[in-house]
């Protein structure tokens, strides 16, 4: 763009240099001229003619011709036919010779017109177009390496300047509160940075107010839960394995174990939430990682003694290992609990489920199936707040939130015992990258079938519900 406006003025510039110079050079010769034309009109004498003559220049090439008088016209370049069209014209005119053009004076000398005729050289038409065009030609790539070197540096301040505001926004993303950037560049992206800074500041005060405000609803809930736990204490003792009871004396106590676990579990979820909620927001680190497998073995402790007083068959695979995953161990556990919880609270008594651990393709992988009636829509039940069944609609969208902290997702088909199967996807942080495969996805699919009829293994298709 800087070479085009340089050319559209400097063009018409040296074109117009041009011009003035062929222009000067016909007045120089009118000049000459006007001395011979002048002697003339004083004396026809051929000496002094010709003094005249050597007056007008030291160049005999240039020097004017007179036509007409008794003096040497020999060194004449024009024609015949333009002397006498200058005679009868009785004008001064521009003639195209070989070499150059030339100028005819007629002077009009009693009862003959004489003419006076003066040759210009193209070099001097031409004025050293030559030089000229090469001084503009420089003037040009100066003007042009300026103009380059001026919207260069220019430029580099927006480019530097927007690519802080992709990298901020980046680290934004990312979950780094404490990302700023330094508003440079352009006005506008300087505004855009100051914009940036304001915002991050206002979603840390944000989400500061809102920790403290679960911190303090989860401090709220102690005074119900010490009463819970006061009346759980008086109540008779949940001891089984000592005595014979009935059928119904063991479902009491049974259900006073239940009541006594459930309390100790709600009362050390409300500590590790007011824990974290009271943590500055702009002190959090990284995502922390836990241990699957430790994780899973933990919580079936407890799932597993409702398992048992419920008559459930269950069974727990692949968490011998450690398998690690980059989500707190809190969120994780309630993630698990959410997803096991409606087992228990969406099928009958003596359901069985199992939950599974396994590890492959850079995933960590968390199943939880069930023999129940299944997930009729499996779309709609992970829909936060979506809930057919009367509930809340959150327990699925919890597990959901934690996967996707942890680069993963959350997917519901049907389980190999029959009913649902949940599976919770993480990112395995420990996994080297894969290189990606020249055959796409094509060799992808052929790969996974090839697997699944060496594994034998086919999901079952959807029940009818109708």
């Amino acid at each position: 763009m800087c070479t085009l406006v340089a050319l559209a003025f400097l063009v018409p510039l040296t074109s117009s240099l041009g011009d003035r110079a062929r222009e000067e050079a016909i007045a120089d010769a009118a000049r000459r001229s006007a001395l011979v034309t002048g002697a003339l009109a004083v004396s026809t004498a051929p000496e002094v003619v010709e003094r005249a003559v050597a007056a007008s220049g030291d160049d005999p090439a240039t020097r004017p011709v007179v036509h007409g008088l008794d003096v040497d016209a020999s060194a004449g370049r024009a024609a015949a036919a333009d002397l006498e069209r200058a005679r009868a014209e009785g004008r001064s005119l521009v003639v195209d010779v070989d070499g150059g053009v030339v100028r005819l004076d007629p002077v009009l000398l009693g009862d003959r017109t004489a003419v006076v005729e003066v040759f210009v050289p193209g070099s001097e038409l031409d004025g050293g177009s030559g030089d000229r065009w090469l001084l503009l030609l420089g003037v040009t790539v100066a003007l042009v390496g300026a103009a380059v070197l001026m919207v260069d540096r220019v430029a580099a301040r927006a480019v530097d300047a927007a690519r802080g505001l992709v990298r901020a926004a980046g680290a934004l993303g990312g979950g780094d509160l404490n990302v700023r950037v330094e508003p440079t560049g352009p006005r506008e992206l300087a505004e855009a940075g100051y914009a940036f800074n304001r915002m991050v500041e206002r979603l840390v005060d944000a989400r500061a107010d809102e920790r403290e405000l679960v911190a303090d609803l989860s401090h709220r809930l102690r005074t119900p839960l010490t009463a819970l736990r006061l009346d759980a204490e008086a109540l008779e003792s949940d001891d089984t394995s000592i005595g014979t009871f009935s059928e119904a004396e063991l479902d009491r106590r049974r259900g006073i174990r239940r009541i006594r676990q459930a309390i100790v579990t709600l009362e050390g979820e409300v500590d590790q939430l007011i824990k974290t909620t009271r943590k500055a927001v702009t002190q959090e680190t990284a995502p922390a990682t836990c241990d699957v497998s430790e994780v899973v073995r933990e919580r079936m402790v407890f799932w597993s003694a409702l398992a048992g007083d419920q008559n459930r068959p269950h069974r727990v695979i692949g968490a011998q290992l450690r398998i690690p995953a980059p989500v707190p161990r809190a969120e994780l556990a309630a993630a698990l609990d959410a997803v096991i919880g409606n087992v228990f609270r969406y099928t009958p008594q003596g359901t069985a489920f199992e939950v599974a651990v396994s590890r492959r393709d850079g995933y960590v992988a968390i199943r939880v199936d069930d023999a129940g009636p299944g997930i009729a829509d499996p779309d709609r039940a992970l829909r936060r707040g979506a809930s057919d069944r009367g509930s809340t609609g959150l327990g699925l969208d919890i597990a959901k939130r934690v996967a996707l902290q942890a680069n993963g997702s959350v997917s519901i088909d049907r389980a190999r015992l029959g009913g649902a199967s949940v599976v919770m996807l993480l990112a395995d942080p420990e996994a080297t990258p894969r290189q990606v495969s020249r055959f796409g996805l094509v060799g992808r699919m052929a790969r996974d079938v090839r697997d699944q009829k060496a594994s034998g293994r086919r999901w079952p298709r959807q029940r009818d519900t109708g």
